[in-house]
């Protein structure tokens, strides 16, 4: 392949990926039978290269969509992936289990895996839904933040690693206590920094040596409160939407959400306003933040710009969209969106239409549109990169 830009896209409900060129959407490779932990979703890797896990077979994939044969290698890992992250070398992975299709959490399983040996090695910690980043070094971490009780704990990588067969449970070497409502994480490479998303505001620790050190809370500025965490690469800055109002999913066309993002080397955080309804996950691009905000009114992608200036695209309507008076997360359709530091292009897919938006975040216009062969269900998952986009400076799976 020649493309210097890449769009992956997932169907994790009919188990299909595809990858297509930027921006003219050609398809130029697809895996059939892959079922992506859409949770997990996709984690960029230094040259490249992708990380993902197939929830239907048990494996983490390594994908090169820019080298001669799309999957790299097969990793044994436990399932259902709730979360998956990397150390800044892009060596040292972890892959965390959740709920699947539970109603409560169940499995405690976390797997390690060593991407120069493709070892891998499952040990039992604590039975939730624990986020992970790893931190890198000489002897590299695992932190695993836990919720109910709430706390960040640390593990040995090297410890995790001998550990025997049979999936042993293992005790943290040190733990750090966070509330019970932790929801979302992130780690700055530069500085050694992890953060987690809570009620209170995004709590910060520092490495020091093999445990961590409580650094300050930063305040959400706004009775709002984030649920995802990203670092943006580009600006060494933490993004996320804070979502306000009244709690009851039905009552979500109400929602306010605002851009909350905050400079890590200055301290400063600017909120700016969104608009109603429904807004989760971000993506960014050479220039801007893009969102997808879905309301009965209409949806849109909003564009917020490093000048602040704000751009509003429409967007197609979709077929079983969230309606008024039910909630937006069951049996409905959704929009995942996408983007790379690299460039100015966001795709923004159309759930149940296998429809894939290529859109300039310069102009706010639509240069294709990208038609799958299966629906995307549920808005399905994307990634766009560049082959050195320094995207894998955010070492979180998103």
């Amino acid at each position: 392949m020649t493309t210097t830009a890449s769009l992956l896209v997932s169907d994790h409900v009919d188990g299909s990926v595809y990858v297509a060129s930027v921006p003219d959407g050609t398809v130029t490779g697809r895996l059939i039978g892959l079922h992506l932990s859409e949770h997990a979703g996709f984690l960029a890797l230094p040259g490249g290269r992708v990380a993902c896990v197939d929830d239907r077979r048990g494996e983490l994939l390594v994908v090169d969509p820019f080298g001669d044969e799309l999957v790299e290698c097969t990793v044994p890992v436990a399932v259902p992936a709730e979360h998956l992250a990397c150390d800044p070398s892009g060596r040292w992975l972890a892959v965390t289990t959740g709920l699947g299709n539970s109603a409560e959490p169940w499995s405690d399983l976390l797997t390690i895996v060593d991407l120069t040996t493709a070892e891998a090695t499952r040990v039992r910690t604590r039975v939730g839904e624990p986020g992970v980043t790893v931190l890198g070094g000489g002897d590299p971490l695992v932190v695993l933040r836990h919720r109910e009780p709430g706390m960040l704990a640390v593990h040995r990588f090297a410890d995790l690693l001998t550990a025997p067969p049979g999936c042993p449970a293992v005790m943290p070497h040190a733990v750090l206590p966070l509330p019970d409502d932790g929801h979302g994480d992130a780690q700055d490479p530069e500085s050694g920094q992890v953060f987690v998303a809570t009620s209170e505001g995004v709590h910060s620790a520092h490495r020091a040596g093999d445990t961590l050190v409580a650094g300050k809370v930063i305040p959400w500025q706004s009775p709002g409160r984030g649920w995802y965490l990203r670092l943006d690469t580009r600006r060494r800055a933490l993004w996320t939407t804070l979502r306000g109002g009244d709690p009851d999913p039905t009552r979500w066309p109400e929602w306010t959400n605002q851009a909350w993002h905050h400079d890590v080397e200055t301290g400063r955080t600017l909120v700016t306003e969104l608009g109603p309804g429904l807004v989760f996950r971000l993506a960014l691009t050479r220039s801007h933040t893009a969102f997808t905000r879905i309301h009965p009114d209409g949806d849109e992608l909003v564009l917020l710009g490093s000048d602040d200036t704000l751009r509003h695209v429409p967007l197609p309507a979709m077929d079983g969209a969230p309606q008024r008076g039910a909630t937006p997360w069951d049996g409905v359709q959704r929009r995942a969106v996408a983007a790379s530091p690299g460039s100015n292009w966001v795709a923004v897919t159309r759930g149940g239409h296998g429809e894939v938006h290529l859109i300039d975040a310069e102009t706010g216009g639509e240069a294709h549109r990208l038609r799958t062969d299966t629906p995307l269900h549920h808005g399905g998952h994307v990634l766009l990169l560049s082959r050195n986009d320094g995207a894998d400076g955010d070492p979180v799976g998103r």
